[in-house]
């Protein structure tokens, strides 16, 4: 019921691409962090996936930075889930066994300083030049698109 009144609450909330380049592609929501968390990570397991971990990447800054006298504050929020498809990451190593490192797959949710936006990247693939590999690096990025899309 929570997850009901959560998922309602957040259709109201726009979602768009703000960026693709090189090396990720990056949406952005207006709403509650944790609102859009929590629904990112609803979106994963609602595909049938297992989060492995959750990675709170701006309390480690937070933390580390104190340490190495480094105070900017980079994030308000910041979390990583990493997941695996089983039947994408196979298809991936069978096309050529060093796409290991493409494995875990992850989506990242932050908000930045004196900005009211969240947003839900994820790495984007690079061509290859292998074509098997290259259009199952294609298939993930739609499950990753999708699973954001999904969420909002």
């Amino acid at each position: 019921m929570r997850r009901f009144f959560a998922m309602c609450a957040l259709l109201c909330l726009p979602l768009s691409a703000v960026a693709a380049d090189d090396f990720a592609v990056i949406f952005k929501a207006q709403g509650e962090f944790q609102d859009v968390r929590d629904q990112v990570a609803a979106s994963i397991e609602g595909q049938g996936l297992k989060i492995n971990h959750t990675n709170k990447i701006a309390e480690m800054l937070e933390r580390t930075g104190k340490d190495l006298g480094m105070t900017r504050q980079v994030y308000v929020n910041g979390e990583q889930f990493e997941f695996c498809s089983a039947k994408l990451s196979r298809e991936m190593m069978e096309a050529d066994a060093r796409a290991m490192v493409m494995c875990p797959y992850i989506i990242s949710v932050y908000t930045l300083p004196n900005d009211k936006n969240v947003y839900i990247s994820y790495r984007k693939p690079a061509p290859t030049g292998n074509p098997a590999l290259d259009k199952v690096l294609g298939d993930v990025e739609t499950l990753l698109t999708g699973i954001i899309r999904d969420a909002m």
